[in-house]
Order: structure tokens, then sequence, then C-alpha cells
């Protein structure tokens, strides 16, 4: 054989092929770099995205937008990797061990820049601990949250069905339980779609409002037996009212006869006021039991409210009249009993204001002067043939009022006094 001809490959070739596995070895451990990169990215994405769903903080707005900046160097890293991949064939024929020398810094150096990066995600993450914790927590509460809105929901139908059962048509509750379904609706679409807080939202704003569909419906047959007894007993009370009020004429009548003028003027249209509430209120009742009947509750039961406010003007009209002939028929036959009791309010309030001191405040004597004199006036006007009782009685009372004022007053300031 010519030994000048042949080549000396061996320990070339030899070197070659170790830089290729070399090469080899750092496309391996870049790979998995990426690969961990990848993963990590991933991961954390996830709980980014559940911190965006739950989380509108300035603290969760600042960490989506960190993410988003480390999305933009992960694709820088990633895609100087494949850049490098695809410049270096490993597998071919010839490859020298200069190309795997380049092939492998490469590949080390685009595996570092990787690591680098996922160490930096790493910790990014990690500082995200108590926003997750806190979104997590939140995010935690909508299934109970849900379950329990369409708990109320079922328990909402089921007394409706009940309360329908027993012959109530319950339509407005029906009505208000069907605006709920589009509610329903998206509740069962999930968080992921509406929001977590706009579903927790939801929730509540369900479980309160069937809650309360719920609480009528089973109400509903103890108000229908509560505005049957209403209606009995206000038209029960309208008729005696009616009865009464026919009572008021013979009433004016003898007040007419003995006494003057001034004594009955202001009564004068009581029995026609009387006969037209009376009428009125039962009007309204006929429109409340046809409201009965037609199962119209919040109307039925504002129009027994207006019947009761008649029934009470009427009756304490109707009642004047008759306490007004007796005070008058007292007062007539002995008018000292009331002049004394007002006498002995105005001297109880005198001691009062005397109490402690040698002579009172001028602001608490004054009304009681006043309120004496006032008494000797009212006294010396009983005069003529019909004395004007009413005027006497009106004026006592008057007095009577002012001397509790004072009173209070006094009490009041002394307290005040002891206090500083």
């Amino acid at each position: 054989m010519n030994g000048g001809g042949t080549r000396r490959w061996g320990w070339g070739g030899g070197r070659a092929e170790n830089r290729r596995a070399e090469a080899q070895a750092a496309k391996d451990a870049a790979a998995a770099a990426f690969y961990e990169l990848d993963t990590a990215q991933r991961d954390l994405r996830i709980s980014i995205e559940t911190l965006s769903a739950v989380d509108d903080s300035p603290a969760a707005a600042k960490a989506v937008a960190d993410f988003a900046a480390f999305g933009s160097r992960i694709d820088e890293a990633s895609h100087a990797y494949i850049t490098v991949v695809d410049a270096h064939d490993l597998d071919r024929d010839g490859l020298d061990a200069a190309a795997a020398s380049r092939a492998q810094a490469e590949l080390n150096r685009t595996k570092q820049d990787m690591e680098r990066v996922k160490a930096e995600l790493e910790r990014f993450g990690e500082s995200l601990g108590p926003l997750l914790t806190q979104a997590e927590n939140q995010l935690a509460r909508v299934a109970p949250a849900v379950e329990r809105a369409r708990q109320e929901l079922l328990g909402a139908s089921n007394a409706l069905d009940a309360a329908r059962s027993s012959g109530l048509r319950a339509d407005d509750l029906a009505a208000r339980l069907a605006a709920l379904s589009p509610e329903l609706t998206k509740l069962n679409e999930g968080a992921a779609q509406h929001g977590v807080k706009e579903t927790l939202q939801r929730a509540d704003r369900v479980v309160h409002e069937a809650g309360a569909v719920r609480s009528e419906a089973g109400r509903l047959p103890e108000r229908a037996a509560e505005t049957d007894k209403r209606l009995a007993s206000l038209r029960t009370r309208a008729q005696a009212l009616h009865t009464r009020a026919g009572q008021v004429e013979p009433v004016l009548s003898e007040l007419r006869r003995r006494f003057s003028a001034a004594c009955w003027q202001d009564l004068q249209r009581v029995p026609d006021e009387a006969v037209r509430s009376v009428r009125q209120a039962e009007e309204k009742l006929d429109e409340a039991r046809k409201a009965r009947e037609e199962q119209q509750w919040a109307q039925a039961t504002s129009l027994l409210s207006t019947v009761r406010a008649l029934l009470d003007t009427t009756d304490e009209a109707v009642k004047a009249a008759g306490d007004r002939l007796q005070r008058l028929n007292e007062v007539s036959f002995d008018h000292s009993q009331e002049v004394e009791r007002t006498r002995f309010a105005i001297r109880d309030a005198q001691r009062l204001a005397m109490a402690g001191r040698s002579t009172p405040k001028p602001e608490h004597a004054r009304p009681l002067d006043d309120a004496v004199a006032r008494v000797d006036r009212a006294v010396d006007s009983l005069t003529g043939r019909h004395p004007d009782y009413w005027h006497l009685l009106t004026e006592l009372d008057a007095v009577r009022e002012t001397v509790q004022r004072t009173v209070d007053r006094i009490r009041q300031d002394r307290a005040a006094d002891t206090g500083s």
C-alpha cells in the first residue's frame, strides 16, 4: 500500500465527534431549559388570569403588566434558542470541531439566558404570594355563593307552588321570580365569563331577592286572612259609626238650646261631614274588597289604610260633639273645679320656680304671672244669661299647657346649671 497517500484522520475525527457530542449535550440542556421556562410561564399565567379576574386593585393591574413584560423577554429568549437550534445541524456529516464548538457555545448562552429569565420569573411569582392568596380565597367563595343562590331560588319556587296550591295566584311574586331567571343563567355561565366580583355580587343579589319572594309567598295565606279580618272589622266599624253619626244632631240641638253660639258653632258641619266620610269609607271598602278578590294585596292594604284614616277622623269629630256637651254640662253646673285645678297647676309651678331661690328667674316668673291673669280674665268673662263656657274651658286648657311648658323649661335650665 502507498503509505505516503494515507490520510491522518483518526485524532482529528475523534476530536470532532467529541465536540459533536458536547454540542448535542448542550442542545439537550438548552431544550430542557426551554421546556422549563415555557412550563413556568404557563403555570404563572394561570395565576395571573385568576388575579386579573378577581382583583381590580392597582397592585393587581401592575402584576398583570409586569407579567406581560416578562412575556416579551421570554419570547426573545425562546426566539434566540430556536434560531440557534435552526442554525446548527449537529447531525450532518462532516461537522468539524470548530462548528460544533460554536454551536455548543451559542446553545450554552441561550440556555443561560433562559435560566436567568426563569429565575427572575420565579422570584416575580413568589412576590405575588399575598395577592394570589387573597384572589384564590375570593375565588373559593364563588361555588358556595352560587349554590346558595340556586337553593334560595328553589326555595322560592317551592313556596310559590305551595301558595298557589292553596288558591292564591301570587302573580306578582311569580313575575319577580321569573325576572331572576337571566341572573341564574349568568351564574351558571360562571365567573370565568363574568368575573369573580360580579358573580359574587350577582349571587348575593339573587339570594336577597329570591329570599324576599320566598318569605312573601310563605306569608300569603296569613296576609289573605289578615286582609279578610280587616275588611270585616272596618265594615263593622263603619256601620257603627254611621249610627253614631246620626246621634250628633240631637247633641247639637241640646247645645244650641242651652249654650251660646260660641260653644257649638264649630260643630255645625260635623253631622254632614260624618255622613259623607262614612259613605266615602264604605266606597273605599268596596274597592278594597274587589282588590282582595283579585289578590291585589298592596292595593287592598292601601285602600284599607285610607278607610281606617277616614273612620278615625270621623270618630274623633263625632266623639268631640259628645265630649263638648259633657264638659259644658259639668262646667255650667260648677266651674270652680276646672278653675281650681288650673290655679293649683300654676301654684305648683311657682313653687318649683322659687325652689332654692329668693326670687324666680324672670323668664320663669313672667309666663306664670301671665297665666294667673288669664285665669282671672276667663272667670270674669262668664257674664250674661248664656255665658261662654267653652271659652272658659279652652282658655283654661291653654293656660295649663303654658304652665307645663314653663315647668319643662325650669327643669331643663336646672339640669343645665347642674351639668355646668
